[in-house]
């Protein structure tokens, strides 16, 4: 072997040495700095010391509720013969499920998600949102907000947990109708 295949060798094998002993010293650290931290969570949540004030309980819609949800208001629709689309979101805003119905035109799937938005951000039907533009106009210049019939918020304990928006429908009416019977199905 030559000076030159040695050194590039010796260098090789001291860079993954050097990484393989960094990797084992930044493992050991990560795992003992885990240790108080988990410690100090679970003394919070189990003698319900002072800590747990820093700590919320919330309530979500989970998959399976929000699916029956959208499918309860998207059979409304079909009942009526309503091409629509059905929107249902979680209290931050994120959309959980989707479902467009047969023939429901372009522009509905993004009206409900944002319909949806708007009544669980507001924890009121956007019918009665629309009504307060009147008095602020520029309520509608908020971004993903849509003041429409056609959302609905879902509660537990008087307070809002989900969003379910209808689009496609020929009126804001039939559409907050639809996502109102996906809202009562949870109650069932």
């Amino acid at each position: 072997m030559n000076i030159r295949t040695r050194v590039l060798t010796g260098t090789a094998l001291a860079v993954a040495l050097g990484a393989g002993t960094f990797g084992a010293v930044s493992a050991g650290a990560a795992q003992a700095n885990s240790a108080p931290a988990a410690a100090a969570a679970a003394t919070a949540k189990k003698d319900g010391g002072a800590d747990e004030k820093n700590f919320t309980t919330t309530t979500h819609l989970t998959i399976d509720a929000a699916t029956r949800a959208a499918q309860a208001a998207l059979d409304a629709a079909q009942q009526e013969n309503q091409k629509v689309t059905v929107a249902v979101v979680d209290r931050g805003g994120n959309t959980i499920v989707t479902l467009r119905g047969d023939g429901a035109g372009p522009q509905s799937y993004e009206s409900a998600q944002r319909k949806a938005f708007t009544a669980v951000s507001w924890n009121a039907p956007t019918s009665v949102l629309a009504g307060r533009l009147a008095q602020t106009p520029n309520l509608k210049d908020i971004p993903g907000t849509l003041f429409l019939g056609g959302g609905t918020p879902v509660q537990a304990k008087g307070a809002p947990v989900a969003g379910i928006g209808v689009a496609g429908a020929p009126s804001g009416d039939l559409d907050e109708k639809f996502a109102k019977a996906g809202a009562d199905s949870l109650a069932k």
